[in-house]
């Protein structure tokens, strides 16, 4: 299976992250969280560290070799793919910086609980 790292690279594009995945793991940009309310007040940073941390859902960006291998899935069952959404367990993970600088969730591919359309 393809990680984002190759789509880039079929594009002309390296990828920034640095990271490779070992054995069943993937890897999340977590969904940004917003910094103030609707209202238009300002979180305090230790709020907000805490709401990321909380946060759920994210966009699959790294897929290892193994990940999503081991089960035997329905037929017509679509594996979840770099660049899906996924809903993943709360404080699953650790929480990395690649590279780049952008900070990532690496999770087992068993903590990935569902996609969205």
């Amino acid at each position: 299976m393809k990680d984002l790292a190759d789509f880039i690279e079929e594009a002309g594009v390296k990828a920034t992250h640095g990271l490779s995945l070992y054995e069943f793991k993937v890897m999340v940009r977590v969904k940004e969280v917003e910094q103030k309310t609707k209202g238009g007040i300002l979180l305090p940073d230790q709020h907000v560290d805490k709401l990321a941390y909380s946060a759920t859902e994210g966009t699959l960006v790294a897929v290892s070799p193994l990940a999503f291998s081991y089960e035997t899935w329905p037929e017509g069952t679509r594996l979840p793919q770099v660049g899906d959404t996924v809903i993943f367990a709360k404080y699953a993970g650790a929480d990395v910086e690649g590279a780049d600088g952008i900070k990532y969730r690496v999770l087992t591919d068993k903590e990935i609980i569902a996609g969205r359309a």
